[in-house]
């Protein structure tokens, strides 16, 4: 199983599909990433060489902000529009929606399990 930054990324799959396991990196960069590299989109993780991973290793440390950094960057702008007082900031640690979405019905996902108001009838 290859390791990239610190991740273990699924040997069986195609390279394609193995490097979004890091976190920020999608589809789109995966390609861009295997491109610079000059690797087969085609070829499985377990067939690349340790030079091929120290490639991709390298233009992935050069060209983007992922794992833990991109994870602290994202909780440290959180927390930035929190202490400012911000409306984004205030839905945040309230733990409703962000983006404008319509809380009177939907938003389960981000308001949790639905808390019982009436009683129940036998």
């Amino acid at each position: 199983m290859p390791r990239i930054l610190g991740v273990d990324i699924p040997k069986e799959k195609r390279v394609e599909a193995a490097l979004p396991y890091l976190f920020g990196i999608g589809p789109f960069r995966a390609r861009k990433i295997l491109n610079d590299a000059k690797i087969d989109l085609n070829r499985r993780a377990k067939d690349l060489t340790d030079e091929e991973v120290a490639r991709i290793t390298g233009i992935i440390q050069a060209n983007y902000v992922v794992e833990g950094d991109l994870r602290r960057e994202v909780s440290q702008n959180i927390r930035r529009l929190q202490e400012i007082g911000s409306y984004r900031g205030l839905r945040h640690r309230r733990g409703l929606p962000v983006r404008g979405q319509r809380t009177r019905t939907n938003a389960r996902t981000r308001k949790g399990r639905r808390s019982g108001v009436g009683a129940k009838k036998k």
